[in-house]
């Protein structure tokens, strides 16, 4: 699995250290370990776990680094926490914190912060719109809500001069066509994500 992880970071032009590959491989335990218990994923298969959840996931740090990696970033409606965790691990400088309304959710993030030892890594059980937190430089989905559901609950936690970052499967021009006038969307990106195949993109937006 750690070559294939390896490869896979090889393929998406991202440096990792050994420490960092293991980590990712440990969280990928954790997540297996009390999936059993938490039904955190749908997917059982460990293999199928390393493409669809965490190469998936790795596929949105190239597009991050190039716009450049905030101080704080949050990950909403993060569940078992992709790609929030695996942001954590891979930008040790960035504070990541990933939001969730259910509580068992929340409590396997703060299990993961722990086991890993990632001090930048929190987990948090609210819902977003009645979170009370400093605001976000960055605020990222993979497959939370719509992208109107997604800009309006969380507006209100972005810093000046900040951004979102969705990642959505195939190009959701219905979702576009839908936002408001003060939402503007500056950028769509394919992903490419090393051994699946299937379509991946992220939608950068940022209020007008």
């Amino acid at each position: 699995m750690k070559d294939t992880l390896q490869a896979a970071a090889t393929q998406l032009g991202l440096n990792l250290s050994d420490t960092q590959l293991d980590q990712l491989l440990a969280y990928l335990a954790l997540l297996q370990k009390w999936n059993k218990v938490y039904n955190l994923t749908a997917v059982r298969d460990p293999a199928q776990m390393l493409s669809h959840h965490l190469i998936d996931s790795l596929s949105a740090l190239p597009p991050l680094l190039r716009h450049g990696a905030p101080q704080r970033l949050m990950d909403v409606g993060a569940g078992g926490g992709l790609p929030g965790v695996v942001i954590a691990i891979c930008c040790p400088s960035t504070d990541v914190t990933c939001v969730d309304a259910v509580a068992k959710k929340a409590t396997f993030i703060q299990q993961v912060a722990a086991e890993l030892k990632l001090p930048n890594l929190h987990g948090v059980h609210s819902r977003v719109e009645q979170l009370a937190t400093a605001p976000f430089g960055l605020i990222t989905s993979r497959a939370f809500a719509s992208l109107v559901d997604f800009t309006s609950l969380t507006r209100q936690h972005l810093a000046p001069g900040a951004v979102w970052m969705a990642m959505k499967g195939q190009h959701p021009a219905e979702e576009i066509a839908a936002l408001p006038a003060d939402v503007e969307v500056f950028h769509v990106e394919q992903l490419s994500v090393p051994g699946l195949d299937a379509q991946r993109c992220m939608v950068w937006m940022r209020p007008r």
